[in-house]
């Protein structure tokens, strides 16, 4: 199943990545930090690594570590503009709680 992504976010994905003038796909993973445990980290990614599971959606590579990997399984991600703020949504089906700010969540 892995991760799959909107309309709105694959456009923003492409659009940065030929704007950015390199780059294979989209890097996700999941890191220790904030109140709640666990918060995501985003990265647009050059290369594949050996410990790396690779997803195709809506045209765009999404590349996620094997150990990240447990905690965004099924996840979606999103592109979200709010008046002058903009970013992308994660709506990921494991999450059981979330801190107050947002940062940060866990599983």
């Amino acid at each position: 199943m892995g991760v799959t992504l909107t309309d709105r976010a694959a456009e923003h994905v492409k659009g940065y990545l030929d704007k950015r003038g390199k780059g294979i796909g989209l890097r996700l993973a999941v890191r220790t930090t904030g109140c709640s445990g666990l918060a995501y980290v985003i990265e647009f990614a050059d290369e594949v690594a050996a410990n790396d599971e690779v997803f195709e959606d809506n045209d765009i590579t999404v590349i996620i570590d094997k150990k990240s990997l447990v905690y965004l399984e099924g996840t979606e991600l999103d592109f979200t503009r709010e008046g002058l703020n903009e970013g992308f949504l994660f709506k990921n089906p494991n999450v059981k709680d979330e801190c107050g700010c947002g940062e940060s969540f866990t599983i």
